[in-house]
């Protein structure tokens, strides 16, 4: 396993799965994201999505070193990981009443 690879890659993972509890848990979202996302919930839910391909993707990447499994357990990862940034996406466009600034 590269140390140098999976270090960085978990830690973006965490952090990501951290904003995404606190934005299905409390609706909380980032200062810098909170006048483009409608709706929290389904924005953090997308995190929480992104964060698993990223830790499947580690999986299948870095630790296991059996041919035939890697190439379609990656491919899998980013099918995930774009179904991640899809709800993300719905999250930012879905319908929502949410204002430009403050906290929900």
């Amino acid at each position: 396993m590269k140390l140098y690879l999976a270090v960085p890659l978990v830690l973006l993972a965490l952090l990501i799965a951290a904003s995404g509890v606190a934005a299905v848990a409390r609706g909380w979202v980032l200062p810098m994201n909170r006048r483009h996302v409608r709706a929290p919930r389904i924005y953090g839910w997308g995190q929480l999505v992104v964060a698993f391909a990223l830790c499947w993707q580690m999986v299948f990447g870095l630790m296991i070193s059996d041919s035939g499994a890697r190439p379609s357990g990656t491919l899998i990862g980013a099918a995930i990981l774009v179904a991640g940034f899809i709800i993300m996406m719905v999250g930012q466009l879905a319908g929502g009443n949410r204002k430009g600034g403050g906290t929900p």
